[in-house]
């Protein structure tokens, strides 16, 4: 038995192909980035016990570039890990959009009642005498305004503090996230290492140095291709839309409130290592030029997720001063 593992081992290595190993490594990588890419907005959704921070158009966008990312993945052929991703993302996006319309859906009914009930405070207003109001008015001795005013001056030195403390836990929630990526790394390459040693790539044919063998295509396989490489066109141009209602909903309301910061940390590495495992797989330029709507996908998004990262630094920094000055 002790014979039996080296053995085992060297079979796998003489079989494997050193860009087929990196593209799993990666392809586990992603596949772990984008498995715990849900929870982290899951979490702020459910303690929040609202999903305003989002914007149902990003993520109903995103799910048809996944599907059709599902689909094109399967008519061209691509790297196992790639058509694993595919399929885990479609059933992420369905969670994630259930979660997010059962919430606004909540939060709609909320306003609709609080609507409702103002409208009946108004009326009973209207009806009451305005001798009350003219004396509530006044600034008596223990008033509304004069409280108010004595609070804020009381607070402002608690305001200060709380504001100092809130700099040190934006620092401490950046460190604790990039602790999270780390964990994210290895995990996804302890789970390919485990795969690896247990034989789970025994019988893949090795990748030759000119890219992956193709035969010659039938008249019915060019046709699959090409409608593959159109559906991954296609994806790419949904996952470069889909942060657009995002970015512009943060830059519209000044605020990143609601909105996981490991979310899309997770979502730029999912994104990094999965284009990663697409170009390591082969350097075939046959196979890059089927693979470059996947690439361009993923090259794009994270570009509009390092803008997002921006709107966290900018809009939280705004958030602060309005804190201190109101």
């Amino acid at each position: 038995m002790a014979s039996f593992v080296p053995a085992a081992f060297a079979g796998v290595s003489q079989s494997m192909h050193l860009g087929q190993a990196l593209s799993g490594i990666f392809g586990s990588v992603s596949l772990t980035a984008w498995i715990c890419l849900l929870l982290p907005q899951l979490i702020v959704n459910y303690k929040a016990k609202s999903a305003d921070g989002l914007s149902m158009a990003f993520l109903i966008v995103w799910l048809l570039g996944d599907i059709c990312n599902f689909i094109g993945a399967l008519f061209t052929k691509l790297a196992p890990s790639a058509i694993a991703l595919a399929t885990y993302f479609c059933f992420l996006d369905v969670i994630l959009i259930s979660q997010t319309g059962y919430y606004k859906a909540k939060a709609a009914r909320r306003a609709t009642a609080h609507n409702e009930a103002l409208l009946g405070a108004r009326s009973a207003c209207e009806e009451s005498p305005l001798l009350g109001q003219r004396r509530s008015s006044t600034d008596l001795p223990g008033s509304p305004i004069r409280h108010d005013t004595h609070r804020e001056s009381a607070l402002e030195p608690i305001r200060k503090e709380v504001t100092s403390q809130d700099e040190t836990q934006e620092r401490r929630t950046w460190l604790n996230n990039l602790l999270g990526l780390m964990a994210v790394y290895i995990v996804g390459f302890t789970g390919w290492f485990i795969s690896y040693k247990a034989g789970a790539w025994d019988g893949i044919d090795g990748i030759p140095d000119n890219g992956p063998s193709v035969p010659d295509p039938s008249d019915a396989d060019e046709l699959k291709a090409k409608f593959g490489l159109a559906l991954g066109y296609t994806s790419a141009l949904f996952y470069l839309c889909a942060r657009v209602p995002q970015i512009f909903k943060n830059y519209r309301e000044k605020s990143c409130e609601g909105l996981s910061l490991l979310f899309f940390m997770l979502s730029l590495t999912g994104n990094m290592t999965y284009g990663l495992s697409l170009i390591v797989y082969s350097q075939n330029k046959e196979y890059l030029l089927t693979t470059l709507p996947w690439l361009l996908g993923s090259l794009g998004t994270m570009v509009e997720d390092s803008t997002i990262f921006v709107q966290f630094r900018i809009y939280g920094d705004s958030t602060r001063r309005c804190s201190v000055d109101q």
